[in-house]
């Protein structure tokens, strides 16, 4: 077997120290991955198995007391040894500094920083412009398995965030909800399905399930990019076409795809990754389940989904707002990570900023804003033609849930929020009320995306800034907790 040099582990009592071991350990193996990948390419025959190891940080305590209680996330649930992988440092180098950081402050315990046990996978080594794929024969790519390590999906199985993971007797329990290779993982499906690089997506992230708010954004994206005192930095859209701010330095790079991808995405940057990613999902709850399960890895902050729904109340009209602060489920994606009988809670902070967003972008306050905005359930069903089903089924069991919108995403997006611990909200617009025969038309079509999508659109950017603005560590509720819990948010 071919290793890369063997590194002893380290204790490091400075969170950028550790950093900086973590960063030097993960280049030196993926550098050895890439190199006798390169030579088996050019047709050399490696020397036995090529292997190298993702780093990993170790903590252990004999004590379940800690310096701060409020936090819901950066501490251990109890006395014993806390491991996990680590990859891509250069991404995900300030979330590591401050899960360091909290770490040696509540426990005041080294940090073991070393090699851990999960080989890296020799695809996940790959430079983002390489594609091993087109440069070697059918018959070196069936061989490939003999000597790297390919993805294996026993390694990245979402155990540890559905909380049925046990570790073995003497194996150290999680410190992540993700382990290293399921990063990895996601952050090549998000590539794919996004059409941007991951580095690119912001802290605080919109879903919308029209084009028509991509398109909105997209004018505003640019709009803001010709202000010089815009707080935003950039914007980037598929292809990883970046649109720096009018006066700054940097030049306009990224090529435009011949075709958008599956869920493009859309970043408003600011520095710290403090802006704005907005995704197309498309229309379904798969693709919602899908988007939001890679997304995760990146722990943002915030997501909302922001799109239109069918009001079921007679006194709504088309146009108005609906708050969600319940969900029906019958989207059945989620049905065997997340049982139906766990409610998803509605989050005061996301609730507040929603509100007060609506509240300032309408200048409509008080008893005046329930004009056009009501708060309740939103089902959620995965029958796009519901409405053909037999009558009254799915009316009924609407009444009988108080429910007052129905979509096909939202309760998803909430409930792999709730899943993955991202504080997670959600305000729909009507756009059809197909118990009162006011169904989808073309003419009541235009007309309502043209009087909405721009106002409902600056509603969702203005929660988000408002959710910045407030504290972050509160965001992370401890309603999204459960009794032991991982030291990482």
């Amino acid at each position: 077997m071919t290793e890369a040099p063997f590194t002893p582990r380290q204790t490091f009592d400075d969170p950028d120290a550790a950093l900086a071991q973590v960063a030097s350990l993960y280049q030196s193996q993926v550098q050895h991955l890439r190199h006798h990948l390169q030579a088996y390419v050019a047709g050399h025959e490696p020397n036995g198995r090529v292997r190298a190891w993702y780093p990993s940080v170790r903590v252990q305590t004999d004590t379940v007391a800690r310096a701060d209680t409020r936090l819901s996330f950066g501490f251990v649930a109890g006395p014993g040894t806390y491991e996990t992988t680590l990859t891509r440092p250069e991404l995900f180098a300030d979330y590591y500094r401050e899960q360091f950081r909290l770490l040696l402050r509540n426990h005041g315990v080294s940090l073991d920083i070393g090699l851990g046990t999960q080989p890296i996978p020799v695809h996940f080594s790959l430079a983002e412009a390489d594609h091993l794929e087109g440069t070697i024969t059918p018959e070196r790519r069936m061989r490939l398995r003999d000597l790297f390590d390919l993805p294996d999906l026993a390694a990245m199985d979402d155990g540890i965030a559905n909380g049925l993971y046990e570790p073995a007797p003497r194996e150290p329990h999680p410190l992540a909800l993700f382990t290293a290779p399921r990063v990895d993982y996601s952050l090549h499906r998000m590539r794919h399905y996004t059409g941007t690089g991951p580095e690119h997506f912001q802290n605080f992230v919109l879903f919308t399930n029209y084009q028509f708010y991509i398109d909105e954004f997209i004018r505003l994206g640019h709009l803001w990019m010709g202000d010089p005192n815009s707080e935003y930095l950039a914007f980037v859209e598929p292809g990883n076409v970046v649109t720096p701010r009018v006066g700054l330095p940097q030049a306009a790079t990224g090529h435009a795809p011949p075709r958008l991808p599956q869920m493009p995405a859309y970043h408003l940057v600011r520095e710290g990754h403090g802006g704005i990613t907005m995704v197309n999902i498309g229309v379904g709850p798969a693709n919602a389940k899908n988007i939001t399960d890679h997304i995760a890895v990146l722990r943002p902050h915030a997501w909302i989904m922001l799109g239109h729904c069918a009001g079921l109340r007679n006194t709504q009209q088309l146009g108005d707002y609906v708050l969600a602060h319940g969900y029906v489920r019958e989207d059945h994606v989620l049905d065997e990570e997340l049982p139906l009988w766990v409610p998803i809670p509605p989050l005061a902070e996301v609730q507040l900023a929603l509100e007060h967003a609506v509240a300032e972008v309408t200048q409509l306050s008080g008893y005046e804003l329930k004009k056009i905005m009501r708060t309740g359930t939103v089902a959620t069903t995965d029958n796009r033609n519901w409405e053909l089903l037999p009558h009254p089924g799915p009316e009924r069991r609407f009444s009988q849930s108080r429910a007052i919108a129905l979509d096909m995403e939202s309760a998803t997006i909430a409930a792999n929020g709730f899943r993955f611990r991202v504080p997670y909200g959600t305000l729909l617009c009507v756009s059809d009320k197909p118990l009162h025969g006011e169904i989808k038309l073309p003419g009541m079509a235009n007309h309502f995306y043209r009087e909405r999508v721009d106002q409902h659109l600056r509603i969702g950017v203005r929660a988000l800034e408002l959710l910045r603005e407030s504290s972050v560590g509160q965001l992370h509720s401890r309603k999204l907790r459960g009794f032991a819990e991982v030291a990482f948010q």
